[in-house]
């Protein structure tokens, strides 16, 4: 049973780096366009992605499966943790505290967001050519502004600091200094994907996605 519960963790692991830490830099990545060139160059992101081969198993496989185990699984860790943040007064136990938390606003946020922009392509009401007035729409709302932001930061922490702990967990960061080192790069993951997801939600906010 406990041989059992290492592989999964293993996989849950391995999953929210590839491929879903992939996806998120992808995702980032496309929305920023918005910032850096606006409707157009949003606009043309989302065509180049939309026009890759097998698309829809891309997302089927690479995705929303990844997804759904990686967020279930990550639930029933995160029920099983202790969280003794207030107990102990290390970063790192901080971290995995945060870890824990983030993980669940992330679980959340992603059905949230898939709800209101994925779904609707799929059910014919959003078209790709409308998904920036789509996004201006939501986010014009200032209490759905606030949301995405604190949902577009927890999912980032999550996988900046996921990233951490599955270099030390598979072996690849061994030494005091080299897990030093990764939480410094790792710490650059996360300002640069913070920065690329509020720049992107301060664009879709203004008026040339009307």
């Amino acid at each position: 049973m406990a041989n059992r519960s290492y592989h999964w963790r293993k996989l849950h692991s391995l999953l929210g780096v590839i491929p879903l830490g992939g996806f998120l830099f992808v995702h980032a990545t496309a929305n920023f366009q918005s910032f850096e060139r606006g409707p157009e160059g949003f606009a043309r992101a989302v065509q180049v992605i939309n026009s890759l081969p097998f698309v829809a198993a891309l997302e089927i496989i690479g995705i929303y499966l990844p997804i759904l185990f990686h967020g279930i699984y990550g639930l029933y860790m995160a029920y099983q943790s202790n969280l003794n943040a207030g107990q102990y007064a290390y970063g790192r136990n901080r971290a995995f505290v945060l870890q824990r938390i983030t993980g669940v606003l992330t679980f959340i946020f992603v059905f949230w967001h898939f709800f209101q922009i994925r779904l609707q392509v799929y059910l014919g009401n959003v078209t790709h050519e409308e998904l920036g007035a789509r996004l201006h729409e939501i986010v014009s709302n200032p209490v759905f502004f606030v949301l995405y932001i604190v949902g577009a930061l927890s999912a980032v922490f999550h996988f900046s600091n996921g990233l951490w702990a599955f270099l030390v967990s598979w072996g690849i960061t061994i030494s005091p200094r080299a897990q030093r080192v990764s939480s410094y790069l790792c710490m650059g993951v996360f300002v640069l994907l913070s920065a690329l997801f509020i720049g992107s939600l301060v664009a879709f906010r203004g008026d040339d996605f009307l």
